[in-house]
């Protein structure tokens, strides 16, 4: 999908728990300086008002009428009915037919989306995969990469699928929901229950004997890992080698069904020096046979693309140049079969607001087509 120069504008929201981070973008840019108003999740008429005043102040601060409106919301929801059922962080709103309510106050299509699946949508279009494939194209590599899978970080442990440009929803909307696996250091919990912020806290509290309720966010622990701040460094590197062990787990699950590459967003991933290489330990590691031999645990490679020694491998690959029997031509492939792990390039909620922008606009590319073949 190619909207860099669409002149299109979409208006944007990244909905969370706490705050409304309204947006809107034209071309794969910010059309507005986002802001964000308090989302009231626990007063329905208050939460409406916050949504339809929030995209009402994004409607007048633009240089042309938008097409539509697309974001993010948490689930449960039915994202292709536009209702939401019953999401955990914003307890006010139980079976709301929000897309149909939207779209009477705006008089435009309205399309929602899980947070997930929009960031990697975004990063798969306009951020870490057009990265790595210029990237390869600079080190005259044959290489190039059409998949993407990701994972945000944060409350709690999201994952979205893009394969060669489209995004991965299912058919109820519920591909890629990685939380639900299971969790490799405690097999009778998700995996979410060890890749999360309260994963985090709960392994540095377990390695430190701390009450939970003394423990500090994750942002301290990794002050603390990284010696910037006063604590317990061992239980803090710890804490985030755990995670990266869990997360490791599930993204080699997910990498052996979507040959891709993975990129990390959310709000733990600026920690990714403390958890960054137990993920590539992890997806790099060995099953055992009954015969006593080993096996890889995935058939590609994975590398670490913010490691600078591990992504100057990556680059130049295995590229062979090879005759064809019977002709003067030669022909170059690289048969290095690998993965690359890296963080986001665009920011969290950036490319959310890309991914609804083409998610808006590749929706409405199809409604085009569809209408136009009834004529």
């Amino acid at each position: 999908m190619k909207y860099e120069n669409d002149p299109r504008i979409v208006m944007t929201l990244d909905a969370g728990g706490t705050n409304f981070k309204f947006s809107a973008v034209r071309g794969n840019q910010p059309a507005i300086q986002p802001f964000s108003v308090p989302s009231h999740a626990d007063h329905l008429d208050r939460c409406l008002a916050s949504l339809v005043n929030g995209f009402e102040r994004v409607r007048q601060s633009l240089p042309a009428p938008p097409v539509a409106i697309s974001f993010a919301f948490p689930g449960p929801t039915d994202y292709a009915h536009g209702i939401v059922i019953a999401p955990n962080n914003l307890p006010a709103l139980r079976d709301v037919a929000l897309t149909a309510m939207l779209e009477e106050r705006f008089q435009i299509p309205v399309f929602l989306n899980n947070d997930g699946d929009l960031f990697v949508y975004g990063e798969a279009i306009a951020g870490f995969l057009p990265h790595v494939n210029s990237l390869l194209e600079q080190a005259g590599s044959p290489k190039r990469f059409k998949n993407l899978f990701g994972v945000t970080l944060g409350t709690g442990f999201g994952a979205g699928i893009v394969s060669d440009g489209e995004l991965l929803g299912g058919d109820n909307i519920c591909a890629g929901e990685i939380w639900l696996l299971r969790n490799k250091l405690q097999p009778d919990t998700n995996a979410e229950e060890g890749a999360s912020i309260r994963a985090v806290r709960r392994a540095y509290a377990a390695e430190t004997g701390l009450p939970l309720d003394e423990v500090p966010e994750p942002k301290v622990i990794f002050d603390i890992g990284m010696g910037n701040a006063p604590g317990n460094q061992a239980a803090a590197k710890e804490a985030f080698r755990r995670l990266g062990e869990v997360v490791g787990d599930a993204m080699a699950q997910a990498l052996t069904l979507v040959d891709g590459l993975a990129v990390i967003g959310g709000g733990i991933s600026g920690a990714w020096p403390l958890f960054l290489p137990a993920i590539i330990d992890e997806m790099n590691s060995l099953y055992r046979t009954p015969d006593g031999g080993t096996l890889r645990r995935l058939t590609q490679r994975a590398f670490n693309l913010e490691d600078p020694a591990q992504l100057d491998v990556f680059l130049k690959g295995e590229k062979k140049e090879i005759p064809v029997p019977g002709s003067t031509r030669k022909v170059v492939y690289d048969p290095m079969h690998r993965t690359g792990v890296g963080l986001s390039r665009l920011g969290t909620s950036e490319a959310v607001a890309i991914g609804a922008y083409a998610y808006a606009l590749h929706k409405l590319g199809a409604q085009d087509r569809q209408q136009h073949r009834a004529l």
